[in-house]
Order: C-alpha cells, then structure tokens, then sequence
C-alpha cells in the first residue's frame, strides 16, 4: 500500500535534511522529482565513498550516501539562475502538490521566486520550508550544521560525562530529525488541504526538531531541576545504564533501569541483590567499577549468550559493518537490494513502510525532458531551454 500515490513532490533538497525527508514521501508513494543544478548537481553526488557503474555502464561514479537517500525520485536539471530556468520551474510548480525547499531563508526571494509567488501561481500549493533555525527570528539567516543545531537546542550539551566537554554525536540527529519533522509537517498539511482546498508555507526549523530528544531533561529543568550532565540515570549516573568494554575490546550496553531487571543482571553475575544498584548516589562510583570489571572478564559473544539466558536489557554494541550479518535484522528484512546502474545497490529499509519494489536512485538530469513534458513543454520549448543554457549538464533521457 502506498498512501501518498498521487501526490507529487518537487524537490529542491540537497546533502542529507531535506533528502532524507523526500526519500519517506517517496517510498510511502508520492511521485518525488528532484531539481539538480545542471552543474554540480547534489554536491552528495560526489562525496566519498563513490560507487562506480559495473564495467562498460555508462553511470558516473556517485557517492553511496546519495545511492541511499535518493531511490525511488526523479531527477531534473534546470538552471534556476537564469530567467528562463525561472519561468519554467513557475509553470513546473503549477503540476505540484509539494515543494520542499532546503535554502536559506530569503534565497527563493533573491531568485524571484518567494514562496507568496509559488502560492499565488497554485493556491494548492504545500510549501515545506527546511532550514537550521527557521524562517523568521534574529538566527534566521545564519550558517550552520548538524552540530551547531544540537548546541543551540540544547541537547549536545547532555552528551558525555561531566569530566569532560560535551561529546558529538556519531550521526546527524538534527538533519534526520528535520527531515523527519517535514514529512510530519506536509502530511498534516495534505490533511488540511483536503477540508479547504488551500495550501501553506511549513516552516521546519533544525534545531527545533532537535529538541524533543531531551523532553525528559527539558521537562526537569522547566520544573526548577538541575541538571548535571553524566550524573543522571540516562546519561551515566548509575551502573545499570551503561556502555562497558569487553574482554575482547569490543562493548556493550546494558539498560536494566527497572529492579526486575537489575536484580536478574546481579543474579546472574553474583552481585548482590541489592535495589540501590539503580539509585543514583555515591554509591554508585564503586558499583560502576565493579560492573566494569566484571564485563571486562568475558568477551563480547559471550555476553550474548548471558543476554539471550538472562532477561536484563543487556545488547551487544554493533559496529555499523555488523548491522545486516545480524540475525534479528535479517529476520526483519531492514536490509534490501535495488537493482541499479551502479549494480546491485544494498538499501535500509524505512520503518513502519513497505515500498514494495523500488525504483534505483536518479542520474543526474536522467528525467528533465519526461517532467518537462508532462507539464505540458513540446520539444521546441525544451530545446529553446537546452539552447539558452538553462538545462545543461547531464544529457536528460525520457
């Protein structure tokens, strides 16, 4: 089942936020078409690691994140620079349900097209508006990334232990999280549309998308609560809730915040049965050392197989090249292969969606004249926009 059939998507994303975003709409059906500078394209395109077309294909090397954020979307090249590249993305526009813009504020207006104008050309019109800190307020229209997102959220400030500053994050929370909080924002407002028939601008803010990740911090410290970070009982404060090193050098985590859980870990480790193992306190700098010291002696696999006799919230800590050998997430088919251009192209499969079969990521420009003409473009209107320069770059294909 795909819900979003029909619905059509014109994508103006890049790099990973927005993409992301456009990646759930198109696996839940939508029809996504990616607008790409004729140039440089989606500067993903060429971020190592690239993956090359198997011998004699004709696809140019392409980054292995690109091939995993963009299936199931279309791609066209137009030059939204030049006047003619304007005026056709305006009659574009009018075909289009959905425009995801991941540009800085104000930059649609320097091109000529504010978001006012793709409303007024079609009242329909759903406007996601993708950016670090939103579309109005004094940070408006500065720079920033995935890190400087979560400072300013507040939430790389929990990261690590007191000892020591803030930890980064091995993964991009605030992109995956914009991306996310888009397609939340644009199914809400499909829903509204179909009672009144108008669209909106959803105005999407990073750091703001951030936030919801430290609700349970956030929430103390509303309430008048300090907050010492490593100290509480999520963030370090206590033995039951964890990362420990293994005998082999490898590691694990344990979450046995519940008594339950706790006393079953002691059992079967010969600690004593004792509830104040999950009760923050000083007592809990000695405890720490001795859980350490006790998963220090056994090498990981060895830990699994306490985890599978011994309910405890006790997890192996997997390295992302171990992910699909994993017998629970092959069982669950988390992983899937797309035939492609670039060869088999091994995919994650999103939660709570089934695709059904997917179509390989775009080559750049691969589908600009097909768009075009659907939009209602005849070959001499195209050939007027390759002439002047608006859609150089990749030869399109139909």
């Amino acid at each position: 089942m795909q819900p979003l059939h029909g619905v059509r998507v014109l994508d103006l994303t890049r790099l990973l936020p927005g993409p992301f975003a456009t990646l759930v709409l198109a696996d839940l059906g939508a029809q996504v078409d990616k607008l790409e500078d004729p140039e440089a394209g989606d500067y993903l395109r060429h971020m190592p690691p690239l993956q090359s077309a198997p011998a004699g294909g004709a696809a140019e090397p392409t980054s292995a994140m690109f091939l995993a954020l963009n299936r199931n979307k279309r791609s066209i090249c137009l030059d939204l620079k030049k006047p003619e590249g304007r005026a056709a993305f305006l009659r574009l526009v009018a075909h289009y349900d959905v425009v995801v813009d991941q540009f800085r504020p104000k930059v649609m207006d320097r091109l000529g097209l504010p978001h006012a104008t793709l409303l007024a050309q079609n009242p329909r019109l759903i406007v996601c508006a993708l950016t670090g800190y939103g579309q109005t307020g004094p940070l408006a229209m500065r720079a920033g990334h995935d890190i400087d997102y979560l400072a300013r959220a507040g939430i790389l400030g929990l990261q690590g232990p007191q000892t020591s500053a803030p930890q980064l994050p091995g993964f991009q929370l605030a992109d995956v999280s914009g991306g996310l909080w888009c397609v939340i924002g644009i199914l809400a407002a499909l829903a509204e549309r179909a009672h009144t028939g108008v669209g909106k601008i959803v105005d999407v803010s990073m750091t703001e998308t951030s936030m919801p990740f430290g609700i349970l911090s956030l929430a103390s410290s509303l309430a008048g609560q300090t907050h010492v970070r490593g100290n509480e009982p999520l963030s370090g404060g206590i033995a039951a809730y964890g990362v420990y090193a293994t005998k082999d050098g490898k590691f694990v985590a344990l979450g046995a915040l519940e008594p339950k859980f706790w006393l079953t870990f002691a059992a079967g480790v010969g600690l004593p049965p004792d509830v104040t193992g999950i009760v923050p306190g000083e007592h809990q700098t000695e405890l720490k050392q001795k859980v350490a010291a006790i998963f220090a002696s056994r090498p990981r696999a060895e830990w699994e197989t306490f985890a599978r006799e011994h309910d405890c919230c006790l997890e192996p800590v997997l390295d992302p090249r171990e992910l699909e050998k994993d017998a629970h997430h092959t069982s669950r088919g988390v992983f899937f292969d797309v035939a492609s251009p670039w060869g088999s192209l091994r995919q994650l499969k999103l939660p709570a969606i089934d695709p059904g079969p997917s179509r390989p990521p775009p080559q750049q420009g691969e589908h600009t004249d097909g768009v075009l003409r659907e939009a209602g473009f005849d070959d001499a209107a195209i050939e007027t926009l390759r002439s002047s320069g608006t859609l150089r770059g990749t030869p399109s294909r139909r």
